[in-house]
C-alpha cells in the first residue's frame, strides 16, 4: 500500500517545555498505523520553537490524517497544530 508523508507544524504552549520532551510525547501519541519520519525544530521568536513533525501514514483514502492531527493535539504542551503539506511517497 502506498504511503503519504504529512508535514504537521506543532506549536508549543510555552517556552518552558523543552522541544525534546515534546518530540518524545508526539512519537508516543501517534496511532499504531502512523510512523514519525523525522521532527524538525523551527525557531519563531524569544526562545519559542515550533516542531515540524513529518509523519508517514497509509494512503487508504480514510481519515488517518485527522486521527494523527487529533492525537498530536492531545499531547500535553501542544497548543495548536497545522498541516503544512501532504504528499505521496
Amino acid at each position: 500500500m502506498a504511503q503519504v508523508l504529512a508535514s504537521i507544524k506543532c506549536f508549543p504552549e510555552d517556552i518552558i517545555i523543552p522541544p525534546s520532551t515534546l518530540k518524545e510525547e508526539i512519537k508516543k501519541s501517534l496511532p499504531s498505523f502512523a510512523e514519525v519520519y523525522r521532527i524538525d525544530e523551527e525557531p519563531i521568536a524569544f526562545g519559542l520553537v515550533t516542531l515540524i513533525a513529518h509523519v508517514l501514514i497509509p494512503d487508504s483514502g480514510g481519515d488517518e490524517l485527522e486521527k494523527v492531527e487529533a492525537a498530536i493535539k492531545g499531547v500535553k504542551g501542544i497548543s495548536e497544530v497545522e498541516t503544512l503539506l501532504v504528499r505521496r511517497v
